[in-house]
């Protein structure tokens, strides 16, 4: 792939998953409204007063895989072959639960088929611990399990992150211009293209979900993003691998990675603990994500959107420069770093609730 290896190349594929989206997506929103085919506004835990579209996942998936075809990325790679597979599947269940419904456990499976097919066919799986706990190469049933269990989490946390405008599509934008910048320098070029491939159509896309938003991406879409992310992360990982004849180029690459998506999988961690606490089912919707709960405290979307972004691009610069730390050091300093502001949202929430400033609002 060394024909695409300038910045004048990466630049021209961005544009053209940009242009894609921005000449589809009006089309999209032309043909929901005439039929009707608008977010649940009757639903509880919508952020939004009246009818919007939410189908501009069809939009990201037309840029992203029309890019990928039109240079030809398909015709080379048996791996990109099962992530466009996968891709398909995903897509085709994000529609129907867009337009009538899809219940959990089907949503599950299906996502669980999806995982099966890119870690067994694919090949795409997490083969080592590296270092972490002790822990470094996996039995190969560990490995398939750990990597399902992985894409699943992620794929899902993307889902559920997308409660407000821009947010879903901005978190996949920070991820995959992160992942596309290390496997640049990493001269992985094909795998840069796939994220700026994703990169583009959320760009394009951005211009129509941004406060006030014209269409939402729906499960078409935030299923896609969580999808490509989990692959792009499993692979930066792999390719860092130290397998004792090769140096690897990214210094503690698990913990960048999870510094890259740690707004999706916190939030997903912590609402999935707090549910499971109460007695009731992980997959039960509410009104409990970080971005609900930054709205309570009186932030607009734009805003709550702003902070989060902030938050994830200032993790994933700290883990970089200080990357020789180690792994667990690393992962440990990220999730407690989310624990601490979550906490801080919880004490103004309760400070806001009591109308009353007081240490004690930290605790109880």
């Amino acid at each position: 792939m060394n024909i695409f290896n300038t910045p004048e190349n990466f630049v021209f594929i961005t544009f053209i998953s940009i242009l894609i989206t921005l000449f589809t997506t009006p089309s999209i929103i032309h043909i929901a409204r005439l039929r009707h085919l608008y977010d649940d506004i009757g639903y509880f835990r919508k952020e939004h007063d009246h009818g919007i579209p939410r189908l501009g996942g069809v939009a990201i998936f037309i840029s992203f895989t029309i890019t990928l075809l039109v240079f030809r990325l398909a015709d080379n790679s048996y791996f990109i072959n099962y992530l466009l597979i996968a891709a398909i599947i995903l897509f085709a269940m994000g529609v129907k639960d867009d337009l009538s419904g899809v219940n959990s456990s089907t949503k599950f499976l299906v996502q669980f088929i999806v995982s099966l097919i890119l870690v067994v066919l694919g090949n795409i799986r997490l083969t080592s611990m590296y270092g972490i706990l002790g822990i470094f190469d996996l039995p190969y049933i560990i490995s398939i399990s750990l990597s399902i269990l992985v894409m699943i989490l992620v794929i899902n946390a993307f889902n559920l992150i997308d409660g407000i405008d821009g947010l879903a599509a901005t978190t996949g934008i920070i991820a995959n211009s992160a992942f596309s910048v290390l496997f640049i320098y990493m001269h992985h070029y094909e795998l840069a293209i796939i994220s700026l491939a994703i990169v583009g159509s959320l760009i394009g896309f951005l211009k129509f979900n941004l406060t006030p938003a014209k269409i939402f991406m729906g499960d078409a879409g935030s299923l896609l993003i969580g999808l490509i992310s989990v692959i792009m992360a499993i692979k930066l990982i792999e390719i860092n691998k130290f397998m004792g004849n090769n140096s690897f180029k990214i210094y503690s690459a698990p913990a960048v990675t999870v510094a890259i998506l740690i707004g999706p999988i916190f939030d997903t961690l912590r609402v999935f603990i707090i549910r499971l606490l109460k007695g009731v089912s992980p997959f039960e919707g509410d009104r409990n994500h970080i971005h609900h709960r930054m709205l309570k405290l009186g932030y607009t979307h734009l805003q709550t959107t702003i902070i989060l972004a902030g938050l994830n691009i200032t993790a994933i610069i700290m883990v970089l420069l200080f990357s020789s730390i180690g792994n667990f050091i690393l992962i440990v300093l990220i999730f407690l770093f989310s624990i601490l502001f979550n906490w801080t949202i919880t004490f103004f929430i309760r400070c806001r609730e009591r109308e009353r400033l007081t240490l004690r609002n930290l605790f109880v």
